[in-house]
Order: structure tokens, then sequence, then C-alpha cells
């Protein structure tokens, strides 16, 4: 039998092995001389052992007495809080056993535990006893997870432990009960006033703070140690003087919440004298009702703190403050700050508002430009423009002039702002920007990626029109360069760059990356992950939904997308960054054969790209995109072909010698190789999806078998296809279907119609419905339902299915 289990059967308890030794020497010989002295906080079990021994000596017909006579055992439980004169008394006793806490300490005391000569340090419960204590209670072992639980919320202090089990009674949980908690009002009634006021101070985080705890409790540095070791003689704390989780609890069920809020609310006081961090201090007292000059100031100071790492924790504390007392022409500004970094663009504006109308020069500014972030992101550029211009933020008054076609007006910038991160970025990106439309595009993307780059360390703290990120990945579409687009925005992704507020522009451009290149189902998994709330994330939005639909030729679902499209064009007036929405919406206009919707918006377009000279960096994909909407609508597209065959860059060619296969297929004539020719040069701009889709409608109006099949071959390799020839022999043992017939079930399967399927495969309508016919045959169906239901089994039975 080991020692702790033999003490458990002596004293029903578990206690310690040190303690369980001096048992079993006792119940060996009980005459036998004994001076041991227990130390322990409290409910460390030091009253069980007394009574375990209390029941050996009187077994074995030993007399116990709490005072020195004649052949008694002594046992005095206790003994911190005896007068000198009997502590002195103890001392002549032959078999003598005491208890007593860590403090107090009296000389005497002191004097009679070195005396006594052997001292036992009782120490917390480990798991196993945790176990063997609760299983006694609960009659079998507990799972390790009940066992982690309670070791952890009471520290292992014995008496906790049992508190805890015996509240629990038959129905143990991973939860403290109610009746265990209560039951700590008593302890927290024996406490000396100062005692209880560090308990508070400690479960508040102050517990180690010797310089806040002198001031909170009156005294001076010596008598704070002198409190924090009765406190710590209490039990209620561990040994490195954290309140036990149990303890924490149990103050907030037992103790009026308004004794723990004054000393929270003198803490935040304290510190925000000292001029250190009141944060966490302030969000516990989020919601209190607190109130005073004092707190508010607090809670002020707590917000601007949070307003980087945490805008929407900013907004609350701001709020907390006005409530608290503060004037709220004092916390107006940041508070719109933190609200519209948090997203919350409605009352952003309605803060900013009143900043502006107050009386602060720097307080109005900074509403201002609060106000001007919040109408950049909701559609009104030329407002914001004026805002930020009014503040004297010419950056990106410049960027919002430049945007709406006003390069004339551009201010210059100030010689005299510090050199901050965000300046040097907002001057990048002014740079960037200009250079977009004056310049040259490689200058263009190369100053906005720098200041995507500058802007990365200061993540989601920056409260910004639009991200860096973002102007890059515009550019860097217009340009060709998807690559660069798709890292910059990975990147502010990673950084969370403008946080809430530019999150969803982020990621509603990386859907567009992957429109573009024809992963049509991975750009529709982002648009559905991303919930827009202002105009422009709704515009390029809706843009996503209606470039998806046109590319899975779903007339149907663009027909029911068109009123919301309409909708948000114009709730969005036209600007330079938007046109590549327009440029798909033109072309559903033309699908739809509605045209005149866009047409005053296509002027406006066409009026601000001349007021900006004509930049050919921003016109050539709505360019392209005009093109296919004359195509669609069987209109001239000549004037759309001239455009890009003037575009100087890269991307630009390749777009016209596109254009121009384009338009002599309408015209029925087909040059295979220079068909294939520009389709690559698409595919190497980034454009997979239009240089497939070239490819396959070469192949489809060719009379030539040997240059259908080549450019059917390189459609498929384009859109990420293996080229295989058509017919194709089964792919396994299993299927009756051709490689091709499998595809075309597959698609047919998923809903598709024959237009769709064919637009998917690039053959026509026609050949689809010859290979459901082909199929139908060779299965035996009767019908087309029987012959769906044969497809389906197929599908599931294939090695790829899964």
């Amino acid at each position: 039998m080991s020692q702790r289990t033999a003490t458990r059967a002596r004293t029903g308890h578990v206690l310690d092995e040190q303690a369980g030794r001096v048992l079993a020497a006792v119940e060996a010989d009980p005459s036998a001389p004994v001076a041991v002295a227990i130390v322990a906080p409290g409910g460390y079990g030091k009253t069980t052992f007394l009574r375990a021994l209390r029941r050996i000596y009187e077994s074995a017909g030993v007399r116990v007495a709490d005072q020195p006579g004649q052949d008694c055992a002594v046992l005095v439980d206790d003994a911190h809080t005896l007068p000198e004169d009997k502590l002195a008394a103890l001392a002549t006793a032959s078999r003598l056993v005491i208890t007593l806490r860590p403090w107090p300490r009296s000389p005497a005391l002191t004097e009679l535990t070195r005396s006594v000569g052997s001292t036992v340090m009782l120490t917390p419960l480990d798991r196993s006893q945790v176990r063997t204590l609760a299983a006694g209670v609960f009659g079998a072992a507990p799972a390790p997870e009940l066992v982690e639980f309670l070791h952890t919320q009471t520290g292992g202090v014995p008496a906790f432990v049992d508190r805890v089990v015996k509240a629990m009674g038959t129905r143990p949980a991973t939860e403290l009960p109610e009746a265990a908690l209560a039951a700590f009002r008593y302890d927290f009634d024996l406490l000396d006033a100062d005692v209880l006021q560090y308990v508070l101070a400690a479960q508040a985080g102050a517990g180690l703070r010797t310089d806040l705890l002198a001031s909170l409790l009156g005294s001076d540095a010596n008598e704070v140690v002198t409190v924090m070791e009765a406190a710590r003689a209490t039990g209620l704390l561990g040994h490195d003087g954290a309140l036990l989780p149990i303890c924490h609890r149990a103050i907030n069920a037992v103790i009026p919440a308004e004794r723990g809020l004054a000393v929270r609310q003198r803490l935040a006081e304290l510190l925000l004298e000292r001029g250190e961090s009141v944060l966490p201090l302030a969000r516990s007292l989020l919601g209190s009702g607190v109130g005073g000059a004092g707190v508010a100031a607090a809670f002020h100071a707590a917000a601007t703190e949070a307003l980087t790492e945490d805008p929407a924790l900013s907004a609350k504390l701001f709020a907390a403050a006005v409530a608290a007392g503060r004037p709220l022409v004092k916390s107006a500004s940041g508070w719109a700050r933190a609200s519209a970094l948090a997203g919350d663009l409605d009352s952003a504006l309605r803060l900013a508002d009143q900043a502006i109308s107050g009386e602060d020069p720097a307080g109005r500014a900074d509403g201002a430009r609060v106000a001007a972030t919040a109408l950049a992101h909701r559609g009104q550029l030329g407002r914001s423009a004026e805002l930020y211009r009014w503040s004297g933020d010419s950056s990106f008054a410049m960027i919002g002039m430049i945007g709406t076609g006003c390069l004339d007006q551009v201010p210059a910038p100030p010689s005299d702002k510090p050199p901050t991160l965000l300046d040097g970025a907002a001057s990048l990106m002014a740079q960037g920007v200009r250079e977009s439309v004056t310049g040259s595009p490689v200058e263009a993307l190369s100053a906005l990626v720098r200041a995507a780059g500058l802007l990365e360390p200061a993540g989601r703290g920056v409260l910004l029109p639009d991200s860096p990120a973002a102007l890059a990945a515009l550019v860097a579409l217009q340009c060709g360069e998807l690559g660069v687009a798709e890292s910059v925005l990975d990147r502010a992704v990673a950084a969370n760059m403008g946080g809430p507020l530019l999150a969803t522009r982020h990621r509603l451009l990386q859907a567009w990356i992957c429109m573009i290149r024809g992963r049509l189902t991975t750009s529709a998994s982002i648009l559905a992950s991303t919930r827009p709330r202002e105009p422009r994330d709704w515009l390029f939005a809706v843009a996503l939904e209606v470039g998806l639909a046109r590319r899975n030729s779903d007339v149907q679902t663009l027909r029911r997308i068109w009123s919301q499209a309409c909708d948000a064009v114009v709730r969005h007036p036209v600007d330079l960054f938007t046109l590549l929405t327009l440029g798909e919406f033109v072309v559903a206009a033309a699908k739809l054969g509605d045209e005149a919707r866009l047409g005053p918006h296509l002027l406006e377009a066409k009026a601000l790209a001349a007021r900006l000279g004509d930049p050919s960096l921003w016109l050539a994909c709505l360019h392209w995109s005009n093109l296919h909407a004359a195509i669609v609508a069987e209109k001239p597209a000549q004037e759309h072909v001239k455009a890009l065959s003037g575009n100087p860059s890269g991307f630009g060619q390749r777009l016209a010698e596109a254009a121009q296969c384009w338009l002599d297929l309408m015209a029925g004539k087909v040059d295979p190789v220079r068909a294939e020719s520009a389709a690559r040069g698409l595919h190497d701009a980034g454009m997979w999806w239009d240089g497939a889709r070239l490819a396959g409608q070469a192949a489809i109006r060719t009379s030539d078998r040997k240059a259908m099949v080549t450019l059917l071959d390189c459609a498929r390799e384009l859109q990420g296809r293996q080229a295989a020839a058509d017919p194709a022999p089964p792919t396994s043992a299993e299927s009756p279907l051709s490689e091709r017939e499998q595809e075309v079930a597959a698609l047919v399967l998923q809903g598709m119609t024959y237009k769709q399927v064919g637009d998917q495969l690039f053959i026509s309508a026609k050949t689809v419905e010859h290979h459901m016919a082909r199929m139908r045959q060779r299965l035996g169906a009767t019908s087309r339902s029987e012959l769906l239901n044969q497809l389906r089994t197929l599908t599931a039975r294939s090695p790829g299915s899964a």
C-alpha cells in the first residue's frame, strides 16, 4: 500500500505524503516524543491532519490537549493566531504538533517553530491526488478532462477540490457548481479590509504591482508586502501570486459588483496618471455603468490604444467614454476613425460630421479625413477629394481628383508633412495613379506596389480611401500583369491591410483575377464568401456575378441579376477605378438587348477619359469589352480595334491582335495560325478564359478539319484541359462512354444547357445534342429521364467520382 493510499485509509482524505509519514510514525509508536510544525496556507488540510492525529492518539489511549500537561499529546491548530505567552508555554510539551499559516509570523511563533525542529510544508494536490479525492466522492474514477478541470480551477488546494466535487455530487461536469462558489462567501468575510482590496486588485490583474497597490491601499511599500503575504496565506492565490480561477469566479458570484468596480476604476485612474496602458482594465469596465471624469479619461485613453489593433473595441470604448461624461466633441474624431476602420461607415459619417462642426482645428481635420474616406468607399469620389483637400491631405485628394477626371486641379503636395509610413505610402499612391494616366504603366505599377509594401507593417490600423494593393491590382489587370496583381493582393490580405473596411475589396479583386483566368468556380467561391456592404464593393460584386454568368453562358442568371447590376451602376458614379466593372456590364447589356440603360454611363466614362487625355492603360480593357458588346449586338466594332491598335503597350498590342481576329471570325475569315497566336498572346497576358474562347470559336468556324483539331487542342490547353482526340476510347473498362461523352455527361448532370456545355467544351450545341443521342442509344435508354439516371449511376461508379 502506498503512503498516499495508507494516509487516505486513515483519514478519509488525501493528504500530503510528508504529513502521511508523520501519521504513520505516531501510529507505530504513540508514546514516542514528537515535535512537528505543519505549515501551509488556508485550505491545504492542516485541520484535517490534526483530526486524524487526534483519532490515532485517542485510539491508543493517549490524552489529547491544546496546552502542555502530564503524559498528553499537545495538538494546536492555527498557532499563528495565539498570543505570545501561550506560544512560549507550548515549547515545554514532549509531544507537540502545531499547524500554522505562513503569515502572520510573530517573533514568539518563529522561536517556537525553530525549537520544534521538524517542519512539514504542505503542498497542493497533484492531478493523481485530485483524481483519488474525486473518485472517493463520485464512487468511480473521474474522466481525465474532469481531473484537469478540477486541478486547473482549484490549483490543487484540497479544500477547494473537496468543495467542488461535493457540490457536484453524483453529476460531475466541467463547470463550477453555484454551491461551490457560494461557499466562498465565508472565506471572503474573514478577510481583513486591505486583504480583500488586494484580492480584488489581483482579480483585476494588478496583484504584483506594489506601486499601484500602495496608492490603492494608501500604504507604503512594506505595508503592501505585508498585505500580499496575508493574502497568499489565505490559500486564495497560487504560489505565483495569481488569483486561483475558482476564486476569480467566486468573487464575481458573491462579492457585490460595485466593490470590484470601484477597485478597477481606481486602478485605471492610477495607470492613466502614470501614462501606462489602461486597455485591459478599461475593457473589463465596459458595460458596468461607471462614470466620472477619471474613468471617462481612462476609457478615452484605452480607445486610442485599441484603435489600430481592434477598431470595433475602440469604438465601444469611445462610446463608453462619452457615456461616462466625456464631451462628444472631444471624442468624435477618434470615435469616427474607429467606426470607419471597423467598417461601420454610417456611424463614422455621423461622428465625423460632429467633429467637423467642432472648434478644435485638429479634430475638424481628422473628421474631414474620416468623412472623405467613407465617401470614397461609397462611390462619391469627387466629394471625398474635396474633403481631403480641405483637410490638407493632398495625396489622397490627388487620387480622388484624378479618379474623377480633374487632372488640372490636382493640388501640390505639401513640403512640411512628417515622413510617416502612411504619408510615404500616400505620396507613392498619388504618384502611381498620376503615372497611370500621364506616364509609364511600369512606373505606375512600381510606385503602387512599393506603396503597398510600405503599409504592410501598419496592417489593419490604417484608414484609407482605397488600398495601394487594390490600386496596384487594378493597374496590373489593365496592363496584363495578373501575376503582380495576385501577389500584391495576397500580401495585403495576409497583412489585413486597411482592416475590415478593405478586406472585402481585396477579396473581390482576387475573385476578379480568378474570373479573368477562367477559374470560374474559385472566383464564385471567393465571391460567395464576401459580404459587400458599401456601394463600391457591391458594384464589383455584382459585376463579378454578371461576368461569371456570362462566361458560364448562364443567360437565366444574367437576366435575374441584371436589375441589381443596373441599380449598382446608378448608385455608384463612373470613375477611373470602376471602368473594369463598366466593361462587364456593357457586354451583358448587349447580350440582354438593354444597351440603352448603360448609354449615359458610357458617355460619362468617355468624357472622364477625355478629361484625362484618354489614358490608354485604363481604356484597353473597356475597349476590349466594347468590342465584344458590339459583336454580340452585331454592330460595327472597328473603332475599338483601332483604339486598341493605337495602344503602345505590349498588352494593348495583344488585345489589338486578338480583336482583329475576332472581327475576321465574325466576317467568316479564319486564319488558324493567327488565331492560335492571338489566343496564346491573351493567355500570356493572364486572360486565360478569353484566350481559350478565341481558340475555341476559331475551331468551330474553320472548315479545315486539321486546323479545327489544332485549335481545339489549343483551346483545351489554354483552359487547362489535356488535349485529346475525339472520339477517344473509354477511360476505364467500367465505362461504356468515351472521354468526351463523359465530359458532356458530367456537365449535363450539373444542370447546364446544351449551349452552356458547348461553350465549356468548345463545341456547338448541336454536337452536344449528337453526343447525348449516341449515349442514349448506347445505354439503351428509352427516355431522357432514364438516360440521366443511368448517367448518374455511371458517374457515381467511376474511379474519379470521389
